[in-house]
């Protein structure tokens, strides 16, 4: 008789998903309990509703074998063409493109979990944006990182390269940072970037006590740097290296407190930006792989910037004159302690925020008065008439 191994379950890292639970969200507390082991689910003892184990996770609610998917995931990463997937494992197209869907949109939500929480010291940060031919479009795609970690800080992606595109994408990389630190931004020649680079770094201020509004005013320790390269025949022939905000000296000094150059430069996100042509199947050029819409450019920028931050060890931190160990970018950021895979990775809960009892301001909801009776039937109403100035019933 065949044994049934039943996989191991741990109430104790398990939260409840409940929006209407008052416990949701909060992580051992005691109220998440083994519901039943063979179909993997858990209970909540204070709302009394059951969830899946794969609840929140990008493997919620498929039926195929987790392995097969963490493969399909990982050959999708590292560019991998769809057919290429659907010939080695016969698997439909649509499968194949609602995983990567699924797993992009899943990765995005782990990326504002762990990078964007407002705790990073940026000191060096290179921003520029990518020209996408796709089928019958071209979009741009604008990313951002961190050049002491490495670490892939925001990501957007639009039909115009506009204001609103480096907009976007410098208050994205606001969230990562922490508040009122020094830092340099360099970017290529765009004229829409130092404005959008002010607007993203600035804090409230009240510049005189009493009443009246804040105003918003630049971080002091805000520099703008700009690299112009002029080529001629596809080849480098010129470079302009200009401070479009901020001090020249500070600016060095914080090139060399992140290991950036001793010049102003954007080789580092150039370098981020080849790693996505080269493993984003779609951004890869005169390739059959060209993208149809917005939406699987943007998921899969997530599923590869997920991956690169967290799964994939860099080749330059693993040098002496770095860490010196196989370590992430996100390990060199201290965001995490180890080297993810890709099956932690989807199997990653981001948590909901707890549930807060409301206060009960207000005015007070007025209570709900009794239904007046109903009318009596026309053939039960007894009959009134009018005699001599006096109201008499008919049946006295």
């Amino acid at each position: 008789m065949q044994k049934t191994i039943f996989s191991s379950m741990e109430p104790s890292k398990q939260f409840c998903p409940n929006s209407t639970c008052c416990a949701r969200g909060h992580i051992g507390a005691g109220n998440i309990v083994i519901h039943d082991r063979k179909r993997e689910r858990y209970r909540c003892t204070c709302c009394r509703k059951t969830f899946s184990a794969r609840r929140g996770t990008m493997l919620e609610g498929l039926r195929k074998p987790t392995e097969l998917i963490v493969i399909v995931v990982t050959l999708l990463a590292y560019g991998c063409p769809i057919q290429a997937i659907v010939h080695a494992f016969g698997l439909d197209e649509r499968t194949v493109a609602s995983w990567r869907d699924r797993a992009g949109a899943h990765c995005q939500l782990v990326h504002q979990d762990v990078i964007e929480t407002g705790q990073l010291d940026l000191q060096h940060v290179q921003a520029d944006e990518l020209r996408v031919k796709g089928s019958k479009m071209v979009a741009w795609m604008g990313l951002a990182m961190m050049v002491k970690t490495r670490l892939w800080l925001a990501g957007t992606v639009s039909l115009t390269r506009d204001r609103a595109l480096a907009d976007r994408l410098l208050q994205q990389v606001r969230r990562c940072a922490e508040s009122l630190k020094a830092l340099l931004v360099l970017t290529d020649g765009w004229a829409a970037y130092p404005g959008s680079i002010k607007r993203a770094f600035r804090e409230k201020v009240k510049e005189k006590p009493g009443r009246g509004r804040a105003c918003l005013c630049v971080w002091p320790q805000l520099h703008i740097g700009t690299v112009i390269k002029r080529t001629q025949k596809k080849r480098v022939v010129e470079v302009t290296r200009t401070m479009s905000y901020g001090s020249q000296e500070e600016a060095e000094r914080l090139l060399q407190q992140s290991g950036g150059g001793s010049v102003l430069n954007t080789a580092f996100i150039e370098r981020l930006n080849a790693t996505m042509r080269q493993r984003l199947a779609p951004l890869t050029r005169k390739c059959r792989q060209s993208a149809r819409r917005l939406r699987p450019l943007e998921t899969g920028m997530y599923l590869l910037g997920a991956t690169y931050n967290l799964c994939w060890p860099h080749h330059e931190l693993c040098k002496p004159t770095h860490e010196g160990r196989a370590c992430t970018p996100a390990m060199a950021a201290g965001l995490t302690d180890h080297i993810w895979s890709v099956s932690e990775l989807l199997h990653y809960k981001v948590a909901p925020p707890p549930w807060v009892e409301s206060k009960g301001r207000g005015r007070r909801k007025k209570q709900a008065q009794p239904p007046a009776p109903a009318a009596q039937p026309a053939r039960l109403r007894p009959l009134v008439r009018l005699h001599k100035g006096v109201l008499c019933s008919a049946t006295s």
